[in-house]
């Protein structure tokens, strides 16, 4: 139950998503076998991420989502009989899991991931259950309700939306693949919900299933392409490699997990088994490339460098805007990362080069400069400080200041020459690029009421014509 998860009337409603589910007491877990298998598929979902503000009781909810129609809270899935889902059935909590729908009937948004969660099976929605009902501690505290806009707020415009392109469908093996691939698609295409990030939307917030893992925008992140691809996907990586990224967050020389793919690892992948991390690398190797070619691999963009030297007693160093990046740079990121990129000898602070963050055109540099970096596994904490605060915070930069330290960082280290704009920043610190359909929903509904009262006008004129001819 990821975020990702990272949204017009009875035709224009989805949006992204959100889901979660922390650690709870273990006595349970320990004495039934079901609820442990709960407990672990409850990881595999990356619940966590979303049903618990940071620093909160587990599972209560309340963590505000910033899709791109408005802000989606997260719900109370504790046991509580008052705030949680304590009341529910097993069959109501299997129809919420996998069909989207509330036990009073009404549509949940895509936030929560049942596109994904329809192919649980039976017995893990009994797992589940049991986790949530036996396990987790209830928190009677409701959270926020989620308000969009109109007319985002009708739900029931849900069904139309998932009479399009929801496909109800259990996960059904493959007999010509092994068990570990397919326990790799369950898990990917399922639990993990994989797609909700990373395959891209269409204009109705729906996933571009002819671009499945192609890469695609969760609010001020972007999930790439982890296609077979060997150039726009990770098809280069080799196996160890990728389940050491799910396990650690770190593909040395490649890749650093950030954002919400820190999220899900750290309150998912961490926790799976080495059999169940090599099924997904064993079906993701097989996931057949999409999305546009890139010209080089964004991995092996870049190499050390540095322009101060160059600007050593130049009086217009200090004014000059073509300058100013790097010794912004000089001034916020040098300290840890080296006045060369090179990052530090003991691999903590990564290097600027060789790296998918600056090798890569998309918001994932300036979501790093902006937001931080804050991942916790096995291997200690990873963590960057982000310089997007108040505009109090002793390191908070501007967006004019950002975006020249990510202009430097993109020509100096990785993808050059691909320029970013203040205004680049300022959508990134907001949450990410909104969405049209709420203008556009607003505008159908308007232009539909209008075209009645027209169609009412004539209707009444044509009534009183024909009353008139039969006077």
């Amino acid at each position: 139950m990821r975020r990702l998860a990272r949204a017009t009337g009875l035709l224009a409603i989805a949006w992204l998503a959100v889901v979660a589910c922390p650690a709870s007491a273990q006595t349970v877990v320990a004495d039934d076998p079901l609820v442990a298998s709960g407990d672990y598929l409850a990881k595999a979902g990356d619940c966590a991420a979303c049903h618990t503000v940071p620093g909160g009781p587990a599972f209560a909810g309340g963590l505000a989502i910033q899709s791109p129609v408005g802000t989606i809270y997260a719900s109370n899935i504790t046991p509580s009989k008052t705030a949680g889902i304590g009341r529910y059935t097993r069959d109501q909590f299997a129809a919420a899991l996998r069909q989207g729908i509330r036990p009073d009937g009404s549509n949940l948004y895509p936030a929560m991931p049942y596109t994904a969660y329809a192919l649980f099976s039976d017995q893990d929605i009994d797992a589940l259950y049991a986790y949530f009902l036996k396990d987790v501690r209830p928190v009677d505290v409701a959270p926020p309700t989620t308000r969009l806009p109109f007319p985002m707020n009708i739900r029931l415009a849900m069904a139309a939306w998932n009479l399009v392109f929801f496909r109800h469908q259990r996960f059904e093996p493959a007999p010509a693949q092994s068990p570990a691939w397919n326990r790799g698609r369950y898990l990917v295409e399922g639990a993990a919900h994989c797609s909700t990030c990373h395959t891209p939307r269409g204009f109705l917030m729906q996933e571009r299933t002819d671009l499945a893992f192609a890469g695609g925008q969760v609010g001020a992140w972007y999930a790439p392409n982890i296609t077979s691809d060997a150039t726009n996907g990770i098809g280069s990586w080799s196996k160890p490699v990728l389940i050491g990224y799910l396990r650690d967050g770190v593909a040395p020389g490649r890749a650093r997990a950030a954002g919400t793919m820190a999220e899900a690892v750290e309150h998912s992948f961490q926790y799976l088994t080495d059999g169940d991390l090599d099924a997904i690398a064993t079906y993701i190797a097989t996931v057949p490339p999409a999305g546009a070619k890139a010209a080089s691999d964004r991995f092996v963009k870049g190499e050390a460098g540095s322009k101060l030297v160059s600007m050593r007693g130049l009086a217009s160093a200090a004014t000059d805007e073509a300058t100013r990046g790097a010794v912004l740079f000089q001034g916020n990121c040098a300290s840890c990362h080296g006045v060369r990129g090179q990052g530090g000898k003991d691999g903590y602070f990564p290097g600027l080069f060789h790296n998918s963050t600056t090798g890569a055109v998309n918001s994932n540099l300036v979501a790093t400069i902006l937001n931080g970096v804050d991942r916790t596994t096995a291997k200690g904490q990873a963590f960057m400080p982000g310089f997007g605060g108040r505009p109090t915070d002793s390191n908070q930069l501007s967006d004019h200041d950002i975006a020249l330290i990510a202009t430097y960082v993109r020509a100096e280290y990785g993808a050059s020459g691909a320029a970013v704009t203040d205004q680049d920043v300022a959508t990134v610190r907001q949450g990410g690029p909104s969405s049209p359909l709420v203008l556009i929903a607003r505008l159908g509904l308007a232009l539909g009421a209008a075209g009645a009262l027209i169609l009412i006008f004539v209707l009444l004129a044509w009534r009183r014509r024909l009353k008139s001819r039969v006077r």
